[in-house]
């Protein structure tokens, strides 16, 4: 089944979560959902077990998280085919955004507030998420309307 409908900005084919979940943006709150809680497992997953400081956790978390998301969208919910490089990209850039705002407020958490790094980061993930969520609404994964 297709489904032209726009959720956040992405379109194209519906995936297989779909077949389960007959509603496009409940399919991608529960891949955003699980992909917040497992970005949240791995900063803390790094901040026990790396000892290499919270910065450190922070750009790795980014990294694995994010691919994780651009993966987990792009098989379970849309389905979109071609330009893996530049949706990866465009993904990035809305994400970079996020990123650059938590690389500066975690700190400012951590530093000044004198939180811990994972109680920080916990506050601040629900304001990433928020931040990329109006980020790819009108960016990510968007292919010009055919009409």
């Amino acid at each position: 089944m297709e489904n032209s409908e726009s959720v956040a900005g992405l379109s194209g084919p519906d995936g297989p979560l779909l077949r389960l979940v007959r509603d496009r943006r409940i399919a991608f709150l529960l891949v955003g959902g699980f992909n917040t809680a497992w970005a949240y497992v791995l900063f803390i997953g790094f901040e026990l077990g790396l000892d290499r400081g919270y910065m450190v956790s922070l750009v790795l978390t980014h990294v694995i998280g994010t691919t994780t998301a651009f993966i987990l969208y792009r098989k379970l919910v849309f389905r979109v085919t071609g330009h893996v490089l530049l949706d990866y990209v465009r993904f990035q850039i809305v994400y970079a955004g996020a990123f650059a705002i938590n690389a500066v407020c975690l700190p400012l958490l951590v530093e000044v507030a004198s939180l811990k790094p994972i109680i920080a980061q916990f506050f601040f993930v629900f304001v990433t998420t928020m931040l990329s969520w109006f980020g790819h609404q009108h960016f990510s994964f968007r292919r010009k309307d055919p009409a």
